[in-house]
């Protein structure tokens, strides 16, 4: 069912100029269905608190705790993950009940398993900084809004002697699992407490503090029905008579720190009960943000989807910080403020290819707070972040991918943050021995027989010695730059002529065997959500040796053509990673995001701009199942911000932006230099192919646009037309 949400109005506004409000056009639950694992509920831009509910089922579609297909609610969980491919969180579970009730997850058509209830998403409502939807069982409206890091909540009850809210700290996401939690009565209206927890993050901990409008008549701390015994406090019932119709308002404020920090936060941003003025606020801070970029087009599709995409762009990084600006970090240690607002849930080894370039255009007050908390982390674990979470190094993925991030700021001169100090940390996460890095030192690349994801994690790695080495260079750092170069080269190990693919490679030199480019092996598992198909392409800091492995730019030409006109795998030979097909081109993993572009390096730019609006046009749509694979915490909606503009960062840590196919008829970036537009003559679906260039009124021949150029703001013209030409120098 489609959820009721604030995109209906636009029923009445679709003549408005593209001045509208860009409010009106997020739809919260698109990608909520398929594979896209979004978060729905109710938060400010990059905020902590998140409220939303968590479902029963706890599989894969469920990494958000919400998926198109269940309407079961176990309750409102303040913290959650937009689009990530593992679950977590979903910390201090809070659920409106009324009578007794059994406490547990429960299971699905047992209301006496536990105090679940059906959702009613006929009548659910979600908008950017806002969610409802009522729930059946109890006869309850739950509604909720945020503040940076406090949840409010609005319950209105029926009548009932035994109204209540329930604090469930036993259940997280995933493989989540509570070690130790608290809870305390404050007064006659408040608890406090928390949850410590270990899963994907290892050592999580969440602290909170909690007020109602209410009193409470009774508060009880049952045990729970299922799972774990403990002596620990899982479950706080606080109960109170309600009359028909009676609002009940909570407000539950978040810090990793301890509960004076929480406290502190609900008194510093939430000190009084006006839930309409703060869902207000936190609506204004997403319109502000959704302002960020407003664009021009005709097909109210694409503006719903382009927005969309913006507001998943913002749900993360999140705020990992104090309203003093202490917070608690890598090493465990409660650490005062370090002069910057400090982040977590970085999902790098997705965002460094284009959600963190996007930050870098659009994000001046941001950007450098991003890569210094990476630094900041770097300083307490030793080496840069690879998938942070909660203050918690995760390991998950392959490479250095925070190196990338920090690189592609150094080259770019990101304001407010110190290059030296950047650049060490590069430097010396990619000289040590972990994670496999040892046996490239030793062998020269990663032997097959002695590390899982071998070509993977060599590919990684040498992308991140590219972006090494392009930092180097820029500080001057010329003979560590070029022997990061000669490095990054390394992938160059796996070029097998005889069968044309990147190929594993065993610690005696020999090919592994068999080999068969279109398998996703999961013993060995040699590509990590892959297979040789695309990641023979993965080397986008490295064009020349591409082009050296395939023969020449036109034989690299057929090549991708053949990539995209290759067998897809069938249903049952999958694995769910892997999605959003054309060939063997999978859009909806990130090792293909910068696969198209080549053919503009390559000098075909007709032949990008066809599978440019592909893509843009079949794996991005309206509804719950509009995203093809894993938002994966900005990423894919980062692609698509990127590419429906016209332009993409192939290379990491780089200056350029590689001209591919804009969708939109305009777009107006806010940058540094005030306000950056781009207007696009002629576009059609037909009219696909950029003709000219002029930038700020001068005739431009170049296939990329410097980043210098976008955030110094000025005019970008662009003359579309039917048939593709080369409009620049190859």
């Amino acid at each position: 069912m489609r959820p009721i949400f604030v995109f209906g109005l636009l029923l009445a506004v679709a003549a408005c100029s593209a001045q509208e409000d860009p409010l009106l056009w997020v739809d919260p639950t698109l990608g909520s269905g398929g594979h896209g694992h979004v978060f729905v509920g109710a938060s400010v831009p990059f905020g902590m608190a998140q409220p939303g509910p968590t479902s029963i089922p706890q599989g894969w579609d469920w990494c958000s705790g919400y998926h198109a297909s269940d309407s079961t609610v176990i309750g409102f969980s303040q913290t959650h993950l937009s689009g990530t491919g593992c679950a977590d969180l979903f910390d201090i579970t809070v659920m409106p009940v009324t009578g007794p009730v059994r406490y547990g997850r429960g299971t699905e058509g047992n209301p006496d398993s536990g105090f679940w209830s059906y959702a009613d998403r006929t009548r659910e409502i979600a908008q950017p900084g806002y969610y409802s939807v009522p729930l059946e069982r109890y006869g309850i409206l739950a509604e909720m809004t945020a503040t940076s890091r406090v949840s409010f909540y609005r319950f209105t009850y029926p009548a009932s002697d035994e109204a209540a809210l329930v604090f469930d700290l036993e259940h997280g996401g995933g493989w989540d699992h509570a070690r130790d939690t608290h809870i305390e009565v404050v007064d006659s209206c408040t608890v406090q407490g928390w949850r410590h927890s270990r899963g994907w993050a290892r050592n999580q901990k969440q602290f909170f503090y909690a007020r109602a409008s209410k009193p409470f008549a009774e508060v009880t701390f049952p045990k729970g029905q299922t799972e774990v015994e403990t002596d620990q406090i899982r479950y706080a019932r606080l109960q109170f008579r309600t009359d028909p119709q009676e609002q009940v308002l909570l407000k539950v404020a978040l810090s990793a720190t301890g509960t004076e920090g929480a406290r502190k936060a609900l008194e510093a941003e939430l000190p009084d009960w006006d839930f309409e003025a703060t869902r207000q606020a936190a609506q204004n801070a997403w319109r502000e943000e959704l302002s960020r970029i407003r664009i021009r087009t005709k097909d109210k599709a694409v503006r719903q989807v382009f927005y969309t995409a913006l507001y998943h762009t913002a749900i993360a990084p999140s705020l990992f910080c104090d309203v003093d600006g202490s917070y608690r970090g890598a090493d465990d240690a409660v650490h005062p403020n370090p002069g910057f607002p400090v982040h977590t849930t970085f999902s790098l080894w997705d965002t460094y290819r284009a959600a963190m370039p996007l930050y870098n255009i659009i994000q001046p007050q941001r950007r450098a707070d991003f890569v210094n908390t990476m630094v900041q982390i770097f300083q307490e674990q030793g080496r840069l972040p690879v998938w942070h979470l909660m203050g918690n190094e995760t390991d998950c993925m392959v490479g250095n991918p925070g190196v990338i991030a920090v690189a592609d700021a150094i080259v770019k001169e990101i304001p407010g943050i110190d290059p030296e100090e950047a650049f060490r940390s590069c430097r010396l996460t990619v000289m040590q021995d972990d994670r496999a890095q040892d046996l490239r030192k030793a062998y020269g690349y990663i032997p097959a027989d002695l590390a899982r994801y071998s070509v993977a994690q060599e590919m990684e790695y040498a992308i991140a010695d590219g972006a090494t080495a392009a930092a180097a260079d820029f500080l001057g750092y010329d003979e560590f730059g070029a022997e990061m170069w000669e490095r990054s080269h390394s992938w160059r190990r796996y070029q097998d002529a005889s069968s044309g693919f990147v190929r594993p490679l065993l610690a005696d030199g020999s090919w592994r065997t068999p080999f068969d480019p279109f398998t996703v092996n999961h013993d060995w598992d040699d590509y990590c959500e892959g297979n040789a198909w695309q990641y023979s392409f993965l080397a986008p800091h490295d064009f020349n040796g591409l082009v050296r492995f395939f023969g020449s730019r036109e034989k690299l030409i057929e090549r991708l053509d053949s990539l995209f006109t290759a067998v897809p795998p069938r249903e049952e030979e999958n694995v769910p990673d892997m999605s959003g097909f054309i060939g063997q081109y999978v859009h909806g993993n990130e090792p293909s995001h910068h696969i198209i572009y080549l053919y503009t390096m390559a000098g075909e730019p007709g032949k990008a701009a066809d599978r440019l609006r592909e893509v843009m046009t079949t794996l991005y749509t309206t509804g719950r199942t509009g995203l093809c694979g894993n938002e994966d915490v900005g990423q894919m909606s980062a692609w698509y911000i990127l590419s429906a503009l016209g332009f993409y960062q192939v290379e990491p840590a780089s200056t350029r932006f590689w001209f591919g196919s804009p969708l939109l008829n305009g777009a107006t970036l806010q940058v540094d230099g005030g306000t950056f537009r781009i207007r696009v003559h002629g576009n059609s679906d037909r009219n696909r192919y950029i003709q000219s260039l002029r930038l700020n009124g001068r005739p431009y021949r170049l296939p990329y646009l410097e980043y210098a150029d976008i955030v110094a703001g000025g005019t970008l013209d662009i003359e579309m037309g039917r048939e593709p030409v080369l409009w620049y120098d190859n």
